[in-house]
């Protein structure tokens, strides 16, 4: 397998592009998607078995048990960030290590209904702060020290539509590929 055909397993709908233009509509779209997101993963995980479960999007790729875990994790850190940026002065948050985080005990539970509940309860929590933003505080940052620069609230909610996407892709693939990836499958 080439590093193009692994490029489009890793980013199956491709990478983040903030749009030039960033409007009320692009705003409502991007919100939609977040609060969409629970009842999608759960009627794509819906079902699965133990062995399903461990099927990975790409090869050396995580499973669908570690990418829906994942998902909870990354959006409770997401919501605290939009929190701290709504409440402070373009604070700096903490980045994670995500796959060190995906080895820890709580990732290796077969049972992902803690997490879909958590995804659940979370988006519900998060589309309400979303909705009640208004242009100041769209505008609002924070600093991200990773990348060593402040992104405010509006394009972080594209960057977590886009998220939310992308991983409902891993998802799709690992079931249509059956998490087998030889050349006969891609």
């Amino acid at each position: 397998m080439d590093n193009l055909e692994l490029q489009k397993l890793k980013y199956p709908i491709g990478t983040f592009k903030l749009p030039l233009t960033i409007d009320e509509d692009k705003i409502n779209n991007w919100i939609t998607a977040i609060a969409d997101f629970p009842e999608k993963i759960k009627a794509l995980t819906k079902g699965l078995t133990d062995e399903e479960r461990e099927w990975p999007y790409r090869p050396d790729g995580w499973n669908i048990r570690e990418v829906v875990h994942h998902c909870a994790d990354s959006h409770i850190n997401s919501i605290i960030r939009f929190k701290l940026a709504l409440t402070e002065d373009s604070p700096s948050i903490k980045p994670y290590f995500e796959d060190r985080w995906a080895k820890l005990a709580d990732y290796q539970d077969k049972d992902i209904s803690a997490s879909l509940m958590l995804i659940s309860a979370l988006h519900h929590r998060w589309t309400l702060l979303l909705k009640s933003l208004d242009e100041k505080d769209l505008n609002k940052t924070y600093y991200h020290p990773e990348h060593r620069k402040e992104l405010n609230l509006k394009e972080t909610i594209g960057m977590y539509a886009w998220h939310c996407e992308h991983h409902l892709a891993h998802i799709k693939q690992a079931l249509a590929h059956q998490g087998n990836f030889n050349k006969n499958t891609i």
